[in-house]
Formats: structure tokens, sequence, C-alpha cells
């Protein structure tokens, strides 16, 4: 019996991907347990934001198979994978900055669902609560990250990606924005994260992957990385 298809939500067997005539992604394999924090590190140019637009379909795979919840969705279209429990949460803080944050919510919730997604969001960031009807524009960088990760609670994915969800923010608000994924996490989903914060990425994962020109050059636990020359080497360690 295979029981990878049942404990990892997503896995990527031999993905090959990039832009146009561009390989960026070579052979890439890769497993996210339900439940768990893994982290995907590497330098800038590495190719993981590159990965997990391929793997919400934003950019097209080449070559492989991508399953999520043990159903392939190699081909299938973005919508159709967030329709399956794909929630992609990229960098930049994806939000509309001219609606409220009450309008922000709405929109992520879909109809039926509104009440809870306000309820679940403004109980993990009470600040939002105070902001609903607040453009969204207006507000803080962090506050406006925390609006962004609330799309973690619509529609109760299997998958979150998450790119970059530190950058920017003072490290209070970094402490924030991560609890809340553990929290996330906790409840069952399956989380892969790319951040600059290595240390910090490393403490909240159990799992993590080092990328180097778009292949895996590590696989393991955070802790396996402590006395292993591939820190050194793609991760500005000493």
């Amino acid at each position: 019996m295979n029981t990878t298809v049942e404990t990892n939500s997503l896995e990527l067997v031999g993905v090959t991907s990039g832009y146009g005539t561009t390989t960026i992604l070579r052979n890439v394999d890769l497993t996210v347990p339900a439940g768990s924090v893994t982290a995907l590190l590497g330098s800038n140019g590495a190719g993981k934001s590159t990965l997990l637009k391929t793997v919400s379909g934003l950019v097209h795979s080449t070559q492989g198979t991508i399953r999520l919840g043990g159903e392939e969705i190699t081909n299938l279209p973005t919508n159709r994978r967030a329709q399956k429990g794909l929630c992609h949460i990229p960098e930049g803080r994806a939000i509309f900055r001219h609606l409220t944050v009450r309008e922000n919510l709405l929109l992520q919730a879909g109809p039926g669902h509104e009440d809870e997604l306000l309820a679940r969001c403004t109980e993990a960031f009470p600040i939002l609560g105070q902001r609903l009807n607040q453009r969204a524009g207006s507000m803080s960088g962090g506050q406006q990250q925390m609006l962004a990760m609330c799309r973690a609670y619509a529609h109760n994915p299997k998958l979150i990606l998450v790119d970059e969800a530190s950058l920017g923010l003072a490290p209070i608000l970094v402490d924030e924005i991560f609890h809340f994924l553990r929290q996330v996490a906790d409840e069952g989903a399956a989380l892969l994260i790319v951040d600059q914060f290595i240390t910090r990425a490393l403490a909240l994962a159990s799992k993590v992957y080092v990328m180097n020109r778009g292949e895996i050059v590590f696989t393991g636990k955070p802790s396996d990385l402590e006395n292993d020359d591939v820190f050194r080497r793609y991760l500005g360690g000493d």
C-alpha cells in the first residue's frame, strides 16, 4: 500500500518547469506532510518562488507529476487547484488595497462562509477586528500581511504555499505571523514556506529542502543542517 499518498498533502515527482524556453526547475522531487510545516530554502534566484508558482499552476510544468492529497493536479488550471484545497499566499501582500478589510475578507470567504472567516481572522489577529471598515491600503505593512494570511482560513485548504511572509516586517510582527502559521499547521493543513529569515523558518519547520539553480540539493530535518556543508555553501553560513 502506498502510504506516501495518504500522509502527504503535496507530492512532486520529477517536476520540471520554467518560463517560455527557459527552464528553471529541473527534475524536482518534494513532499509536504499534512499537519506540518516544510521550509524551502535557497539563495535568491534558486527557483523557490517558481516552485510555488508551479504547484499553484501559475507556471506550467513541462515534465513530472504534481499530486494534492493523493490526486494528480499536474494539468489542472489554477482555479481548479484552489477548489481542490490549494491556497497560495504570494510575496507582496496580495490584497485589494482600495477595499476595506471587511470587503477583502468577504471576497476571500465566498458565499455562505463570511461570518466564519470574519470570526476566525479577527480572533487570530485582533487588530483586524478594529480595522474592518478601514481601507486595506491605508494599514501598516504588518497589518496588510495579517490580512493576506487570512486567506489560509478560507475554504479550509489542504495545502498552503507561503512566499516571504516576513518580508519587510519588524521582528515582533514576524513572530506573530509565524505563530499564526504554526497554528494553521497544528489544525491539520500542510504548509510549504519560503522565507528570508532562515533561522526562524528552520525553527518552525519539521522538514527542510534546500534549492540551488532549480534543483534540490538537500532534504532532511532542520537539525540535519547544523553540521552540513550545504548550509555553508548555499545558505551563507560560516
